[in-house]
């Protein structure tokens, strides 16, 4: 791997370039700016400034536009789930990061609340319900390895 690594997040890119690495005109990128599908960075005095994993976002919005035929409101819908997909994906490896950090005995049983926190719990022991708790109890046999 180089020792010379370019932050994809990095706003790095003005909007002429931005347009021209995307394949797209610049009063087209102001546009998804204003419907929030690409947001990008702001210098002070309010220029704005693409990061190189905003330029494949616009490609990827050219592509379902232009390809698949989706609307703007589809595109946008789509971008929406594909972040969440992506928080969820993150939440889960912190799940799993905080499961092999537990001894055996906290591993069996841990409960999550309505905010995503997560508590360890000994066992036989219920989570403390809210008046209104949604929270969900993963409970995993002792006879498998997790």
């Amino acid at each position: 791997m180089s020792p010379h690594r370019i932050d994809e997040r990095a706003p790095v890119f003005v909007i002429s370039v931005a347009a021209e690495l995307s394949g797209m005109h610049p009063q087209t990128l102001r546009q998804y700016d204003r419907l929030g599908l690409v947001v990008p960075d702001r210098t002070r005095g309010r220029g704005r400034r693409y990061s190189a994993r905003d330029i494949a976002r616009l490609r990827e919005i050219q592509a379902l536009s232009q390809e698949d035929g989706v609307n703007l409101a589809g595109i946008k819908r789509i971008l929406e789930l594909q972040d969440e997909v992506g928080a969820l994906r993150e939440q889960l490896t912190a799940v799993q990061h905080a499961l092999d950090r537990m001894t055996p005995a906290q591993r069996r049983v841990f409960a999550a609340d309505a905010d995503g926190e997560i508590s360890a719990l000994r066992r036989g022991e219920r989570p403390r319900r809210r008046e209104s708790s949604n929270a969900l109890v993963v409970w995993r046999p002792r006879n498998r390895s997790w």
